[in-house]
């Protein structure tokens, strides 16, 4: 890994909603630039991850930090601020059925931008987020006439109007056809590595995975229970990893213990 200090730190991270305890003691590093992909089984904390470092929820220990900002001493403007640079691709696109695709893709920059651009400079950018996600001149249409795939290409589009130096992933490619997997995945890297924009991927997919990252890391039991390069995972030998990976389940979870459960 690089000597140059993390751009994104979580540090013994805790966290719990009621008696579900999520994290014990998360502790992970980002570099600035850098593709890390979150892997691990449903309900491990993946997303809850994610809305942390935002300020959508707050650990209740440890430490997260934004190019050495410390995000759970922000407040409610220093978040605003954070929130300019830091864009998140939500499951389903999270698209506003009301608004048509334009004003959809327009709305972080409405939020954060008014002061700063002029409608024409908001129009232009637009079309330039839509054109960079394959999906020029379509601003007019509505949500409810996309396809899954088209619309989880508005809601990165949407993301990367704004411009910012990172962007959260959260399931990109759940319920799409293999072509609009490749096509998101193709998405994914071409941002990094034509704009330069830091990536944190969650995903159960794993072809995804080893495709868009530079590093991988697994969620296990309330923490971070491997982290590599996608070499590293490839030859990984701890059966907690490679089981997940092959999607093996334990051998004690045979069909007849799974029927009489």
């Amino acid at each position: 890994m690089s000597d140059e200090p993390p751009f994104i730190e979580f540090r013994r991270v805790r966290k719990a909603f009621g008696p579900k305890v999520i994290y014990t003691g998360l502790d992970l590093q980002v570099q600035r630039g850098a593709a890390l992909t979150i892997v691990g089984g449903s309900g491990v904390g993946k997303s809850v991850l994610l809305k942390m470092l935002i300020g959508l929820l707050k650990p209740d220990q440890g430490s997260i930090r934004f190019d050495g900002d410390e995000v759970t001493e922000m407040n409610a403007a220093q978040l605003s601020r954070l929130r300019q640079r830091v864009a998140m691709l939500f499951q389903a696109g999270a698209l506003f059925d009301s608004l048509s695709v334009g004003d959809n893709v327009a709305y972080g920059l409405e939020e954060h931008f008014r002061d700063q651009m002029t409608p024409d400079e908001i129009v232009a950018r637009v079309s330039w987020a839509l054109e960079l996600v394959g999906l020029p001149g379509i601003e007019h249409m509505d949500p409810a006439d996309l396809s899954g795939g088209m619309r989880k290409r508005v809601g990165l589009a949407r993301a990367i109007a704004v411009q910012p130096e990172v962007v959260l992933y959260d399931e990109p490619t759940t319920g799409l056809d293999p072509i609009n997997t490749a096509r998101v995945n193709h998405l994914i890297m071409g941002l990094k590595n034509r704009l330069n924009i830091t990536s944190i991927v969650v995903t159960h997919d794993m072809k995804s995975a080893f495709e868009i990252s530079d590093r991988i890391a697994m969620v296990q039991g309330g923490r971070i229970i491997y982290q590599g390069t996608v070499d590293d995972f490839r030859s990984v030998t701890d059966p907690r990893v490679s089981d997940f990976i092959h999607g093996r389940a334990p051998v004690a979870e045979d069909v007849e213990t799974l029927l009489n459960a």
